[in-house]
């Protein structure tokens, strides 16, 4: 029996990492001015094309996997004998996740034997393709499927997520900040320091004035919480502002010799919530 590693578009590995390993994704999907686009890791929609439409005011809907696609997806696997990790989006922040464990429920009605784990990596962006990346290498390495998801469930919950903004309406649209500190913080050149917490939920921790000591605290954030860093791999994703997410590898690497970088463009699902000029840093620490 073979382990299939499936996951979806909100894990924003490189394109060139998913493709390179057949990892299986489900695509989440986005609306702009009525036209429906599927997030595919860019492969059909160039990041500064998305990230220049909503500088322009351009609005983004994005709506999640339904249960489905993840039966459709799933049963192909499940019919080939074969057993399926799912590395999901965080259920608090999408039903997708949801829906495939509803999926899952229906194939265990017809397929009494079928072996499917979801995995809810209450996790967003790099930090949930963080965590794909590692079960991958795991499983290419010849770890059985139990020893990854237990990994997985393992250590989800220390994969930290730090995230700033450029622009806070964003923030504001998503119901993240109210319309009045969206404003004042505007005016005052305010940037919130967010993170993901252990339900998955993304929340405001600090704000700091002017966008470098934002970058700053990001890598503050790191210092406080990063063990083992010679091994890490470190994820930095970003919308559409590499020069930034190049300032916070150069930060990091003033500290501390990493293993690797992973850096990528958020994708247009998240990106759609977040913004332009997102910058966040991921990477496996004491706690999230």
């Amino acid at each position: 029996m073979k382990t299939i590693l499936i996951t979806d578009s909100c894990s924003d590995l490189p394109l060139e990492y998913i493709e390179n390993n057949n990892i299986i994704y489900m695509s989440l999907t986005y609306e702009i001015k009525g036209q429906e686009f599927k997030d595919d890791f860019w492969k059909t929609t160039k990041s500064k094309e998305f990230y220049d439409k909503l500088r322009e005011g351009e609005l983004s809907k994005t709506s999640q996997v339904n249960s489905h696609r993840y039966y459709e997806e799933f049963k192909k696997h499940i019919t080939q004998n074969n057993s399926i990790i799912y590395v999901g989006f965080s259920s608090a922040l999408s039903g997708s996740t949801n829906s495939a464990a509803i999926a899952r429920e229906q194939l265990l009605e017809e397929f009494k034997d079928a072996d499917i784990t979801v995995v809810d990596t209450k996790g967003a962006s790099m930090g949930q393709g963080l965590l794909v990346y590692y079960a991958n290498e795991m499983l290419k390495r010849g770890d059985s499927k139990e020893e990854v998801v237990n990994w997985l469930e393992e250590n989800k919950l220390k994969l930290s997520h730090w995230f700033t903004v450029e622009d806070l309406n964003h923030l504001k649209r998503g119901g993240r900040i109210s319309s009045t500190a969206a404003v004042v913080g505007t005016l005052l050149n305010i940037k919130p320091v967010l993170h993901v917490d252990n339900e998955g939920k993304l929340v405001p921790v600090e704000k700091v004035k002017g966008r470098k000591k934002s970058l700053k605290t990001l890598v503050d954030k790191l210092s406080e919480k990063i063990v083992n860093a010679e091994e890490q791999i470190i994820g930095i994703s970003h919308g559409d502002c590499i020069e930034d997410a190049e300032h916070v590898r150069d930060l990091i690497l003033e500290q501390y010799k990493v293993k690797e970088f992973i850096i990528t463009n958020v994708g247009p699902v998240i990106g759609s919530h977040s913004g332009p000029g997102t910058v966040a840093l991921f990477f496996l620490g004491s706690s999230r």
